[in-house]
């Protein structure tokens, strides 16, 4: 399966999620390949890291020209880390992807460019739509902040978009094991955190977990 994980806005926690599955993937013991896309090369940056730091299992990841149709069918699993600031290459991999995993930080900001994106990608010609999927992503922890569930909400009544339940919250340990080349999982494997990550994992790929 070809899945992008794209926003139109920076921030949304993209290249995390996209690292942090990649690494989940080939554990699960699917092939998998990794395109960064994005002129600003997060992804590549903190599979650099991981491998100077040495851990397994190591991750690879290639550049905008493995976005053919051959070299895109080249593994079970190929997951896009995509940018706005080069939108041929996120057109040509909305163009042949299969869905759009779509993070979307608690904001009336995101729901907006989140309901951009949906129409960019329905412009894009093809013979079938891709799955676009949405879920919450850096949601506050707090229980009394509203704007969390508010953003859920609206976000479950954009056309377009299948939205799904598990969330990501706003947790330092993302940003850590990020920086340490790590995913969360394997930084903090009893944390809240993981537990999370996991349960968003098995929602997206509930063939590896059956």
């Amino acid at each position: 399966m070809i899945t992008i994980v794209g926003s139109l806005k920076g921030g949304s926690g993209k290249s995390t999620l996209t690292f942090n599955l990649g690494v989940w993937l080939s554990m699960a013991g699917a092939k998998v390949q990794l395109i960064d896309a994005d002129p600003q090369a997060t992804l590549t940056d903190v599979i650099d890291v991981r491998k100077e730091e040495g851990f397994d299992p190591v991750l690879k990841a290639s550049d905008k020209r493995a976005l053919t149709p051959e070299q895109l069918k080249a593994a079970d699993e190929t997951l896009i880390d995509v940018g706005t600031s080069d939108m041929e290459s996120l057109r040509t991999a909305l163009a042949r992807c299969d869905r759009v995993v779509v993070p979307v930080p608690p904001s009336q900001a995101d729901i907006w460019s989140t309901q951009r994106f949906i129409q960019l990608i329905a412009s894009v010609e093809r013979e079938t739509p891709p799955d676009i999927i949405g879920f919450i992503n850096r949601g506050d922890t707090h229980h009394a902040v509203r704007e969390t569930n508010e953003a859920a909400a609206a976000l479950v009544s954009l056309p377009g978009i299948r939205f799904i339940k598990p969330r990501l919250s706003q947790r330092t340990v993302f940003r850590r094991s990020f920086s340490e080349g790590l995913a969360v999982f394997e930084l903090e494997s009893r944390g809240k955190a993981a537990r999370e990550f996991l349960g968003l994992a098995a929602t997206l790929y509930p063939h590896l977990v059956s």
